[in-house]
């Protein structure tokens, strides 16, 4: 790994790195963020996956979560959105698909099937890499924003066990049903609608009908005032398939919030909080 930069912040410390990902076939860049108990103890971690057009430094810059991070003893590590430094047709054309779009999907349509693997990325390389060379333990939390959102949950319902808790803002909870899901997953799975089920989270409740699956409780915030409610977010579909699961949810509708950090920033303590609560 590449250290980029090291900045001290309320006693612990935000780093950033770069390392070749076999996952991705290239380069990728994350964060960290360590609180000062990470100096002398091993600590757990809350992975954040960030929305379209994103980077790892939006959450660092924009969330103001360090200081509850410092409090709980909590670290927080934000990778990137997509694969980044290749020129496929289309992929920086549009903020909704291709770089800094990944979907934390695996792609299988050529020429992404070769390196857009984000869900390989986070799910198994990532946290490897982290534990491996990072004072944290082997408890891991995740959550995430719209389309990190949305790659949060499928994360979690996707891998009983491997996370303590999950929560979400403002994701994107049934991406078969809506524009910036179906146009990244045509193009980074194909036209068989049938295979892109296992990456909806609405789906992968749906599908728990019956079944004696860990339930891992959902917590979600959704501000009312958001723009992409109606069209993007569809929180009611979710919300009506654990109904008809029996799957654990809190959904708070927060009225007046919109869809941007500012919203994030107001309830990202909370988050924090229900996470530590969980990981110890």
């Amino acid at each position: 790994m590449e250290l980029l930069s090291s900045t001290k912040s309320f006693g612990g410390w935000l780093k950033r790195y770069k390392h070749e990902s076999l996952s991705v076939k290239g380069d990728m860049t994350f964060a960290i963020y360590l609180p000062p108990q990470a100096e002398t103890q091993n600590v757990p971690v809350l992975y954040w996956l960030s929305g379209l057009t994103c980077t790892d430094e939006n959450f660092t810059q924009k969330a103001g979560a360090f200081r509850k991070a410092a409090e709980l003893g909590l670290a927080i590590v934000c990778p990137d959105t997509s694969p980044r430094g290749t020129d496929y047709p289309n992929e920086h054309e549009s903020y909704d698909f291709g770089s800094g779009a990944g979907f934390y999907v695996n792609a299988t349509v050529e020429p992404y099937s070769n390196t857009y693997h984000m869900y390989d990325y986070v799910v198994q390389e990532l946290p490897h890499l982290i534990e491996t060379n990072f004072p944290v333990t082997d408890k891991r939390s995740i959550s995430g924003h719209s389309m990190g959102g949305h790659g949060a949950l499928i994360c979690a319902l996707k891998n009983p066990g491997k996370y303590q808790s999950v929560s979400a803002f403002a994701p994107i909870v049934n991406p078969t049903k809506c524009p910036w899901g179906q146009k990244a997953f045509t193009g980074y799975l194909g036209e068989d609608k049938d295979t892109w089920n296992e990456w909806d989270a609405t789906y992968l409740i749906e599908s728990q009908v019956g079944k004696a699956s860990e339930r891992l409780p959902l917590f979600i915030d959704q501000g009312e005032a958001d723009n992409f409610l109606v069209e993007q977010l569809k929180p009611e579909a979710l919300e009506a398939a654990c109904e008809k699961a029996g799957y654990p949810i809190t959904l708070r509708r927060q009225p007046g919030y919109d869809h941007s950090y500012f919203f994030i920033a107001s309830f990202i303590d909370e988050h924090l909080e229900h996470h530590s609560n969980a990981l110890s």
